[in-house]
């Protein structure tokens, strides 16, 4: 059996990992860590500590009514994208340890689209 790092606990919530192959489980948010287990295997888990974690990105759509999904960016070990059922619970509970400067908004699509135009349309071509 796993041992959780957290002394305390804020928050569970049904959740999904999305890390290579879709993982369902639950995510825990503690006073030590964000910690996803795996309903299956309970081997399987993602641990992260709070000192570890850069930045909280949020999906966000229709003005904040729907947040699909949400990642947690981390300073050596790269993004862990998860969503969950109570997805705003979630974010409130991380405020708690991560500084509001360090959780923000993903791109939207027609962003992501309008930079692309510009980077192939919009740069001056010297010849």
């Amino acid at each position: 059996m796993v041992q959780s790092v957290n002394t305390k606990v804020d928050f569970v919530a049904d959740a999904t990992s999305y890390m290579g192959l879709t993982d369902y489980g639950k995510v825990m948010i503690g006073d030590k860590a964000f910690e996803f287990y795996n309903a299956r295997n309970a081997q399987k888990y993602i641990r992260i500590p709070w000192n570890e974690v850069d930045y909280v990105i949020a999906s966000v759509m229709f003005q904040g009514k729907w947040i699909p999904r949400y990642a947690l960016r981390t300073k050596k070990n790269g993004t862990y994208t998860f969503s969950s059922k109570h997805p705003k619970d979630v974010l409130r509970a991380i405020r708690n340890y991560v500084e509001s400067e360090r959780m923000v908004k993903s791109l939207t699509f027609f962003q992501v689209v309008k930079r692309g135009l510009k980077a192939m349309f919009g740069r001056k071509r010297s010849q």
